[in-house]
This record gives structure tokens, sequence and C-alpha cells, in this order.
């Protein structure tokens, strides 16, 4: 029987802000118990292992990770989409490391397919590129390089990862001007040759 006043939702919840301050990959039931100050076993009542406690954070960190995107590129298009999608990106990625690696994760078919925060920021990411003239298979190309570039700079920066003394932001701007240059002239004849 489930203890009361310990819901779902709850453990979903406090699991992702533990995930946020102690690291995902340090994320356990155990840890979400002594949140709660309950045994481990009254936990197993919400989620029956660490992996479905790490599911449990992917799906709702994607939910919020979608809603901050969203609002990002609502009415946007373009260079002005892509600004908002990125800085929402590394705002999400910095200020909520553990959720956003979960968002990262490969989750199983069954979890995936029905996470509506993950399909919502997949359709939130095609939208965007959409703006810059992009079908398929280059939208595919330009999601992926996107990913690679965004995910990259911001798991640098939460790990203080870049020495160099020229500010964190102006390079982060200067990024931004080439991923739309790139995008902007993405390399379609090219591929459809091959």
């Amino acid at each position: 029987m489930p203890r009361q006043g310990l819901t779902n939702a709850r453990v979903s919840a406090a699991a992702a802000e533990l995930a946020d301050s102690v690291g995902l990959s340090r994320l356990t039931v155990a840890a979400v118990a002594r949140h709660f100050g309950v045994s481990d076993a009254a936990l197993y009542v919400h989620v029956r292992s660490r992996d479905a406690l790490i599911e449990h954070v992917a799906v709702r960190a994607a939910a919020t990770f979608a809603d901050t995107l969203a609002i990002a590129v609502a009415g946007r298009a373009g260079r002005q989409a892509l600004v908002g999608f990125a800085d929402a990106w590394r705002a999400f990625a910095v200020t909520h490391p553990g959720q956003y690696a979960a968002t990262q994760l490969q989750l199983p078919p069954e979890v995936g397919t029905r996470s509506a925060g993950h399909l919502r920021m997949i359709e939130l990411s095609y939208a965007m590129l959409r703006g810059y003239g992009l079908d398929e298979p280059a939208l595919t190309d330009a999601m992926r390089f996107v990913r690679s570039t965004f995910h990259g700079f911001t798991s640098l920066e939460t790990v203080d990862g870049f020495g160099h003394p020229r500010a964190v932001d102006a390079s982060w701007q200067s990024i931004l001007d080439a991923v739309h240059a790139t995008l902007s002239n993405w390399p379609i004849q090219k591929q459809e040759q091959q």
C-alpha cells in the first residue's frame, strides 16, 4: 500500500531535483527514499528499480524541456527561432544538469514512444529547422548537427570545460552565427547526388 502523501508525481519531482543537485549518475532509489524519510521498500511501490526511476526523471524532464523550447520559439522563424531554441536549450542544460542528462538517454521503446515530452522536443526541433527550408534527408542531418553542437557546448559548459579567457557568452553567440550560416547554406544538392 502506498505511503500517504507519497505519489508517483512527488517521487518523480523529488528524483528530478536530486538529479540536478547530485548528478544523474548518482541518483538512486535510496537517495530519494532518504529525501522523503522513508525506507527504500516504501519507494518500490512507486518505482520498480533505479532504471525505472531514471525513466520517470527522463519523461518528466522532457516535458519541462519541451515546454521551455516551445515558449522560446513561439511566433519566431529562421534565425530568431534558432537563437530562441538554442538559448532555451543552453539555459535548461545549465540550470537542470541532471534532468538535461536524463533527456539525452536512449529510453526503452515502450517508454520513449509514449513520452509526450520527448515527442514534442522532436517536433519542435524539426519545426525550427523547417524554417530554413530543409526537407528529408537534410532535415535529419541538420538536426544531428544542431543537437551535437548544442549538446557538446552545454556539456562542456556544465563541467567548466572552457578554460580560455574569452567570455563563454561571446563564443556562444559566434557559434549561433555559424550554425545559422550553415543551416542557411545547407549542402542539399551534394546530398541528393550521393
